[in-house]
């Protein structure tokens, strides 16, 4: 597969695990969903793209 293709979703994939970890890191545990941020980042960093898509959907606590 030709690099044009691929370097678009390598960039997609840095910056929703850059934002879901800035996201996690920034955030009190009282407003994660388990108050275990951890896990969290195991999600957002071993669950390909949709980890991170995953906890700023399910993750985070309304306010």
């Amino acid at each position: 597969m030709d690099m044009k293709m691929i370097l678009p979703l390598i960039l997609l994939q840095a910056m929703l695990m850059v934002i879901g970890l800035f996201d996690l890191l920034k955030r009190d545990p009282s407003r994660i969903r388990g108050e275990v941020k951890w896990i969290w980042a195991l999600v957002i960093v071993f669950v390909a793209s949709v980890g991170p898509i995953v906890y700023l959907i399910f993750g985070r606590k309304s306010s």
